[in-house]
């Protein structure tokens, strides 16, 4: 068992940087539908993934969902990334859910090929090596709400983000994880619940039930979510880097078995830790009294 688990746990292939700390992607309309922005100053090490689909209320079409998969498979090599934030440059939108108008143009076969997709996508955001954080300043709704749900952390506006998996009302169900996520979060009867009603939550009501992290009043320009989940992103950034990609390993890893098995990963994660550089910082300034400066090492 030692050993099945330590090759589930070894860690992800060494960081690279990317050659651009910087992109976006452009659809078939000639806007970009994905913009990544790498942070700076006090924010450096925070870097923001953009959905800009202003015409469909960054519905999920065909091109955002493989731009978005090809921006997570980059970024994950980037050792730069200590947080990943994902947010809308739309005004009142987080992401409205699978795009149906583009999918009435599929066949059956196509359609089983796009979900499949898009729950890969889910699937790469969950397993990021680093946290990351959605901040819903609006409609997150469907496949939407599962993009959030894919993340560690979520930040809301309390009035003007409106949530829910909504399949059932157009004769659907949650196709991109969201029946294990939204249990997992919830507990079964409440996700159940929630599912079946295809009932949608402000950000204050998704607060009450721990749907997400934090919701907070909305300002002027719409992007209060946004702003919070920044300063909740600051917060990770003065931490040991190794430490914090270790300790969402012994999470996510650790939900999924039995508590004797989770105490076995914690315990491999705890090992692999040992080692490193910040783990001597940490300690040398704590006794030396004076912040620690990690370095990823």
């Amino acid at each position: 068992m030692q050993r099945a688990l330590t090759s589930i746990l070894r860690l992800t292939r060494p960081w690279r940087p990317l050659q651009a700390r910087g992109c976006s992607s452009v659809g078939a309309t000639g806007v970009p539908e994905i913009q990544v922005h790498a942070l700076a100053g006090r924010d450096q090490g925070i870097t923001e993934i953009i959905m800009n689909r202003p015409h469909a209320r960054n519905a999920l079409g065909k091109v955002l969902v493989s731009e978005l998969l090809e921006a997570v498979a980059q970024l994950r090599e980037d050792r730069q990334v200590r947080v990943l934030l994902f947010r809308s440059g739309v005004k009142g939108v987080f992401c409205a859910g699978a795009d149906l108008k583009e999918r009435e143009q599929m066949n059956e076969v196509e359609v089983g090929v796009f979900v499949q997709r898009l729950r890969g996508l889910m699937d790469e955001i969950a397993a990021f090596p680093v946290p990351t954080i959605a901040a819903v300043d609006g409609f997150a709704l469907g496949g939407g709400l599962e993009l959030a749900l894919a993340c560690d952390l979520r930040v809301a506006a309390a009035s003007s983000a409106v949530m829910g998996l909504i399949e059932t009302t157009r004769g659907l169900l949650p196709g991109a994880g969201g029946t294990q996520r939204l249990p997992r979060c919830l507990g079964v009867a409440l996700a159940k619940e929630l599912i079946f009603t295809g009932r949608r939550l402000s950000g204050e009501q998704a607060q009450a039930l721990r749907l997400v992290n934090h919701a907070v009043a909305q300002n002027e320009e719409g992007n209060a979510a946004y702003h919070r989940a920044r300063e909740l992103a600051q917060e990770i950034l003065p931490q040991a880097p190794t430490a914090v990609r270790l300790s969402k390993v012994a999470i996510d890893r650790g939900m999924e078995v039995d508590i004797a098995s989770g105490m076995a990963i914690e315990g491999i994660c705890y090992a692999q830790n040992i080692p490193t550089r910040d783990r001597l910082e940490g300690m040398a300034a704590f006794k030396e009294k004076r912040p620690p400066r990690f370095v990823g090492k």
